[in-house]
């Protein structure tokens, strides 16, 4: 009776350890097709519900993400350094992954014998929207294939990259348009959006019986094989989110600002702390103005513009993390990438990112995409699930980092940035500093 008072995290750790149990014990005792044919179901419900709402997630949120980039006309190099600044990092981010995933290869102790059945597994649900593909394209044919000649098909046939090319691209002519009319189309947008994310949360409630479900059947099929592989998972995350936070944040506060990386880390770490907690880049949003504004002096206009689109577009945290979670999948199913096939997870994990909404569990919703794009099968999902929300704690610490390091170097930049090397720079709202004047922050008391 205590079960539904328990926060949704708990209850699926709890699932995980109660799941991984029970495997075992079918494991050992013999009844593992018991668990195949009346437990496992449940588990193959929940990815077909997450694998439901994908595309219309992603479309709505791309379009109203988008369209939102209209301040770019307003603010000018200030939107343009933003913009850089999140999608380079995005990308360094899925290539540390992918690097890290490749030289540790935490998936690739699985044998021979469980490999062949797990992609036997994956095959029996083969009408799952997993893109499987005998021929290896080119280049070309890969950038022309972002391109949809058709994008109802695209949408239909899940075809992710043509589905965030068109929905980046509706978006900004969103903002070309009277605002009479594109608000209409917004608002629309909006209100899909906000319908299936809502519908996230709906299918997330079923997330322990469908963990305890999957875990239970892998385990059951595998023994402990799994279980010591998926801590190898962990480990490779937690290094590549410790790595991006530290050199990449690190190295671009030492080429853009004289701000010290020790002063960075010291100011914003408030906000670290709320989003650790609670998971949800959207709800530590105040607390990260807060800071970067007050402790980092950051300017108000600026903070004001990158943070909010921080938390919509950049997710540097969740792309490595869909970067490590699709290689670890690939060597678990015996899958070769080749480099075309990483640079479009790079690719897509980096637009995608634009997509993930700032909420707890919703990576999970975004690696359907990374791994439809290069054929691996969804059901793979099931095996990583129930150990990432430890991971999305700390992702999303990455994901607000990020947002705040691009604040700073943006102010840096434009000779904005008050008071360097000072995380205590404070004031009542009326001694805040107005756009434009870059001098008003030093003579404020830490």
């Amino acid at each position: 009776m205590l079960l539904p008072k328990l926060q949704l995290y708990t209850k699926i750790l709890i699932a995980l350890v109660l799941g991984a149990l029970f495997g075992l014990i079918a494991n050992r005792l013999g009844f593992s097709g018991f668990v195949g044919v009346y437990i496992k179901p449940v588990g193959a419900a929940f990815i077909r519900l997450i694998s439901m709402v994908v595309v219309p997630l992603v479309f709505a949120s791309l379009v109203v993400g988008t369209a939102s980039l209209k301040d770019i006309r307003a603010l000018g190099r200030i939107g343009a350094k933003t913009l850089v600044f999140y999608m380079c990092t995005t990308a360094i981010a899925v290539s540390i992954g992918l690097v890290l995933t490749s030289v540790i290869r935490p998936g690739s102790s699985l044998p021979p014998e469980s490999r062949h059945k797990l992609i036997d597994d994956a095959a029996v649900q083969k009408e799952l929207p997993v893109q499987a593909t005998t021929e290896k394209p080119s280049l070309q044919e890969l950038l022309l294939g972002i391109i949809p000649t058709n994008p109802v098909k695209a949408l239909a046939e899940a075809q992710m990259l043509q589905i965030i090319f068109f929905a980046m691209l509706m978006g900004i002519c969103l903002t070309l348009i009277l605002p009479d009319r594109s608000q209409v189309v917004i608002g629309f947008f909006q209100a899909v959006n906000d319908t299936i994310v809502q519908m996230v949360h709906v299918i997330m409630r079923l997330a322990p019986y469908a963990v305890f479900a999957l875990i239970a059947a892998v385990v059951a099929d595998f023994g402990l094989g799994i279980l010591a592989m998926l801590l190898r998972y962990c480990a490779v995350v937690l290094l590549g989110l410790l790595t991006h936070m530290l050199l990449i944040y690190g190295s671009a506060l030492k080429l853009f600002t004289k701000m010290s990386v020790t002063d960075f880390f010291r100011g914003f770490r408030p906000a670290q702390l709320v989003g650790f907690c609670s998971s949800s880049s959207n709800a530590t949003l105040p607390v990260s103005m807060e800071c970067v504004e007050k402790r980092l002096g950051v300017p108000l206009h600026i903070c004001s513009f990158t943070l909010p689109l921080g938390a919509t577009i950049n997710m540097d945290g969740t792309a490595l993390l869909q970067g490590v979670a699709a290689a670890f999948l690939a060597q678990i199913y015996g899958m070769e990438l080749d480099v075309l096939q990483r640079l479009t997870i790079v690719l897509t994990a980096t637009l995608a990112s634009i997509g993930t909404a700032g909420i707890p569990g919703a990576g999970m919703v975004m690696l359907a995409i990374v791994l439809n794009s290069v054929g691996i099968p969804l059901q793979g999902i099931g095996i990583v699930l129930g150990v990432d929300r430890i991971l999305d704690m700390c992702r999303t610490v990455v994901n607000i980092t990020g947002d705040a390091a691009c604040a700073v170097v943006v102010a840096a930049t434009e000779g904005q940035l008050a008071a360097p090397g000072r995380p205590d720079v404070q004031g009542s709202p009326a001694q805040r500093t107005a756009p434009g004047d870059l001098h008003a922050r030093t003579s404020e008391p830490s």
